[in-house]
């Protein structure tokens, strides 16, 4: 048995988080490739959506932990529609916050109609992509099967679909999907039969479990579930045409176990122990025996730990391929030999991580996704030798989340983003270096080639590293200083990058507000040793970077810094309740969604598979010097010192940073006078992810940002 491991007294990273993050993916979410080199997905306390939400996105049976009485806020009755105010959701709670004039939902219009579509996977044996979109409330499952053809939905779930992916090697009977509850991310999974509509559960119905690897004959699934002890990512093995077959394969300890890869010859499976950002490692795992080895070496004493981002098979199995940090600042792309542990390069470093990367079926092309500056820039490679094979098709700029060889191996599918363009489908043939978008979401009505597009920036900090950021200005009819929102990623494991910013254009366009994405340091993206600068007792010094853009605003002519705004979610709650402290003279307002407002609380009540992982980011709260300095530094403790109104937004589901972190810093800012509105969706996890929340979330910060960052009359 795998000794559970705990963090001593030193924390390890953090966790970025924006408009959209780089970084491993869910596990409930269908896979990137065909088997095999997606990362697991972080432990970080952030949904790279949560500052501006897609158009759609878990109900917890638990309650919250309590740590005491609770305190409850103070649920304003919602107001009826009286035709000059816009109700509120029977599924929001909301104190403190004035009757919202639906002069603003008018003013929206189109902002928050605006949709994307998110390649989830190909159909084993036809040219058809399955893909996630949202007509109604919520992300749902649909099939298209022609470059601009229609979106076939599949699935009318009130939930949002996370996840979805069809047996290999037959001709698609059936679907696997995941879905959770009011955003508690406790995500089952079940069949659903293409024939008939019917559905059929096939994990436990209550526990956490992961969408699987299929078996390379597309007969069985290995997938991790917490069942058995709530806290551990065992491994279990399962027929999804048979439910009863479900059976514990490997009990493990830790929740940072995923299974990552199933060789060809269906004699191994590949996992990964995730431990933190800066390391994890690779085992193998005889799929009949259950045995199992670690194939990646560990650090020498004295050294670095190590990060490996996933893996795959090569076509023989004798060997992983995989990204990782070892003897770089930077993932790039290694070969693991099975057998001996050795470690050989396939592609050289680059002074931009490989963040992400798929296998084509029988495993003789690769594709790889180079994270730089922001902005992806994609590679085709020859297995086994990584040659680089030229890219003859101009890619839009942007963003690229999610790839996946078809099984035939020609065509190569991915979503981009750009700053003009929401997330929507690619697919690129790789012989004749064609591209055809398959999806073409809409903007409601918008036209997008308006949109700003990013600027990097960088400023001195308080030691003088380089901080970078990405800078959009509103367009040039506003004129004079122009406010400015600073918005804060989550993570602290992340990134900022050039993504779609959706409903955010709102802020740029109408109100004429400047918009900076800070990558304060612990973000990823900018080296290994950037990433650990924010580790242990070093946490505020990514504080001391807003202090030092703050400075930096105050410099440039063309923004206001009397008003400013910080807005952050999850890590970038914290950061933005931590500004709000130790900068309340240099800002006007706040935003907090679904922030840690005390870091020992949230270490002893966030869910426990989740509690060893973020104590290796945090530091272990059970020490006693390493508790009193988490309670030195956590906003809850001086909320005295946020004297500028403050708006807290959390979902009552959350597993991840638990509503108590939001009751308790809002009923603590009611004792200071400081003005405190408090919006908590009763159905949503971490971040709003049903559209009718979403809007009540925009058209609410929209009526706080007139009232106390531009100063005008609230209507109510």
């Amino acid at each position: 048995m795998i000794a559970r491991r705990r963090s001593n007294l030193v924390a390890l990273a953090l966790i970025p988080l924006l408009t959209v993050a780089c970084g491993p993916r869910d596990p409930t979410k269908a896979d990137d490739r065909t088997r095999g080199p997606e990362l697991p997905p972080l432990p970080a306390d952030h949904d790279p959506n949560l500052l501006d939400p897609p158009k759609a996105e878990e109900s917890d049976p638990e309650e919250a932990p309590e740590t005491g009485p609770k305190t409850q806020v103070e649920a304003a009755p919602p107001p009826e529609d009286d035709g000059v105010h816009i109700p509120l959701p029977d599924s929001l709670v909301a104190d403190g916050i004035p009757s919202i004039p639906k002069e603003i939902a008018a003013s929206v219009g189109s902002y928050d109609d605006a949709r994307s579509a998110t390649i989830v996977g190909w159909h084993p044996s036809e040219t058809a992509l399955l893909i996630s979109t949202r007509f109604a409330d919520t992300d749902q499952l649909h099939e298209v099967r022609s470059p601009g053809g229609a979106r076939h939905q599949l699935t009318f779930f009130d939930e949002r679909v996370l996840g979805a992916t069809f047996p290999p090697k037959t001709d698609g009977p059936f679907i696997v999907l995941a879905k959770d509850n009011g955003g508690d991310e406790f995500a089952q999974s079940w069949r659903l039969d293409r024939s008939t509509g019917q559905l059929t559960l096939l994990t436990d119905g209550s526990s956490k479990n992961s969408l699987g690897v299929w078996s390379p004959d597309g007969e069985e699934m290995v997938y991790t579930s917490t069942r058995r002890t709530g806290e551990d990512n065992d491994l279990y093995i399962i027929n999804p045409r048979d439910p009863a077959s479900d059976r514990l394969f490997a009990p493990l300890e830790g929740g940072g176990w995923w299974p990552i890869d199933w060789s060809l010859d269906g004699a191994t499976i590949l996992a990964m122990d995730y431990r933190s950002v800066n390391e994890s490692s690779l085992w193998t795992f005889d799929a009949g025996t259950g045995e199992r080895a670690q194939i990646t070496p560990d650090p020498l004493p004295g050294d670095a730990p190590i990060s490996w981002g996933g893996g795959a098979f090569s076509a023989d199995g004798r060997s992983v391929l995989s990204t990782s940090d070892i003897g770089s600042e930077f993932r790039h792309i290694v070969r693991i030999d099975v057998g001996s542990r050795e470690v050989s390069t396939v592609i050289p470093p680059v002074p931009h991580d490989m963040s992400r990367y798929a296998l084509s079926q029988d495993r003789t092309k690769m594709a790889v996704v180079v994270n730089d500056g922001g902005f992806s820039r994609l590679q085709l490679h020859e297995l086994p030798s990584g040659r680089e094979r030229p890219m003859k098709t101009v890619l839009p700029k942007g963003v690229i989340r999610t790839l996946q060889w078809h099984p035939e191996g020609r065509l190569l599918a991915f979503t981009l983003s750009s700053a003009r363009s929401p997330s929507d489908a690619y697919v690129l043939d790789t012989v004749s270096h064609t591209l055809e978008r398959w999806t073409r979401s809409e903007v409601g009505g918008l036209d997008p080639s308006t949109f700003s597009e990013p600027e990097p920036i960088s400023w001195e900090s308080f030691d003088g590293k380089a901080i970078p950021g990405l800078y959009y200005r509103p367009p040039a009819r506003f004129t004079g200083e122009r406010p400015l929102m600073i918005l804060i990623h989550g993570g602290p494991e992340s990134q900022a990058r050039a993504g779609f910013l959706a409903r955010l254009n709102y802020y740029l366009n109408e109100l004429g507000i400047a918009l900076i994405y800070p990558n304060v340091r612990g973000s990823t993206g900018y080296g290994k040793s950037y990433t650990l600068l924010d580790n242990g007792e070093r946490r505020e010094d990514s504080v001391k970077d807003i202090g030092a853009l703050l400075d930096w605003v105050a410099d440039q002519p063309e923004l206001d810094a009397d008003r400013v705004m910080i807005m952050g979610g999850s890590y970038g709650g914290y950061m933005t309740l931590a500004s709000a402290v130790h900068y309340a003279d240099r800002i006007r307002c706040a935003v907090d969604i679904v922030g840690i407002s005390n870091f020992v609380s949230f270490l002893e009540n966030t869910k426990p598979y989740r509690r060893d992982l973020r104590r290796a980011e945090y530091g272990d709260e059970r020490d006693p010097k390493m508790r009193a300095h988490l309670e030195s530094i956590s906003p809850l403790g001086q909320a005295a010192k946020i004297t500028k109104p403050l708006f807290v937004i959390q979902g009552r589901n959350d597993p991840r940073v638990p509503v108590t972190e939001a009751e308790q810093i809002v009923q603590t800012m009611k004792t200071t006078g400081t003005p405190v509105w408090y919006l908590e969706a009763k159905d949503e996890g971490h971040g709003f992810k049903k559209k009718r929340n979403q809007d009540y979330q925009m058209y609410a910060t929209i009526l706080f940002v007139k009232t106390y960052l531009l100063g005008e009359s609230n209507g109510g």
